[in-house]
């Protein structure tokens, strides 16, 4: 599959969620018509009119990690869809563990495991199109995020942003934990890898290592 191919046959709608603006999204196969349910962090009623009204059938649920504003309705769209949950990676369970409903008004989160576990350099799946699954702990231990090399695309979750990167004063972050994930796991992909995050407008690789005020490369290198 070439790249022009897999762009012109996948589609992506992106679903800010709950108060905390949360960026749920949906990727499926024009083709099949098949898609996954990416960080669905609550109103699962309104994601899930989305892709009835897209006439998409959800085969799996991708988490990239544990916070309650990306995984608040994940267990309720499990049962309403009658799919798998893939992700996030084992170190990120007891925050699955700890979900209660109320807070961010998230009225839908409930504890819950994932059917599946990540680990760095696994592989998930749609239609034929593969992602890789990369390991990037520091806003929280098991957070992963997936690559696709022929859309240059990641889905990123919270690691980066456009001009910032995932906060780490949350319980078990670590700042130069994620420092090291962006530098070792992102950066060696090429730079016009194109991202949406957790929260907040998409950007690429290359504009993040120009002008991100923490992980630029002016930033990092500073006598290169």
């Amino acid at each position: 599959m070439t790249s022009e191919d897999a762009q012109s046959k996948y589609n992506l709608q992106i679903i800010p969620v709950t108060a905390l603006q949360q960026n749920a999204m949906i990727f499926w196969s024009g083709e099949s018509m098949q898609g996954v349910l990416i960080d669905p962090g609550g109103e699962v009623d309104r994601l899930l009119a989305a892709v009835e009204e897209l006439g998409i059938s959800i085969v799996q649920i991708w988490l990239t990690h544990g916070h309650i504003d990306h995984v608040g309705g994940a267990a309720l769209a499990r049962r309403r869809l009658a799919c798998e949950i893939v992700g996030p990676h084992k170190d990120d369970q007891w925050l699955l563990d700890e979900l209660a409903p109320g807070k961010y008004g998230i009225d839908e989160a409930e504890p819950f495991t994932p059917d599946r576990y990540l680990e760095d350099g696994d592989t998930v799946t749609l239609d034929g199109l593969a992602f890789q699954v990369l390991h990037c702990p520091g806003h929280s231990p098991g957070h992963v995020v997936f690559y696709q090399p022929e859309l240059a695309f990641v889905f990123i979750g919270d690691v980066l942003f456009k001009g910032s990167i995932g906060r780490t004063d949350l319980p078990r972050g670590d700042h130069a934990q994620l420092i090291d994930s962006i530098v070792s796991k992102l950066w060696p992909l090429p730079r016009n890898v194109q991202f949406v995050p957790g929260h907040g407008p998409a950007s690429t690789f290359d504009e993040e290592r120009r002008n991100n005020a923490y992980v630029a490369d002016s930033i990092l290198n500073p006598d290169s």
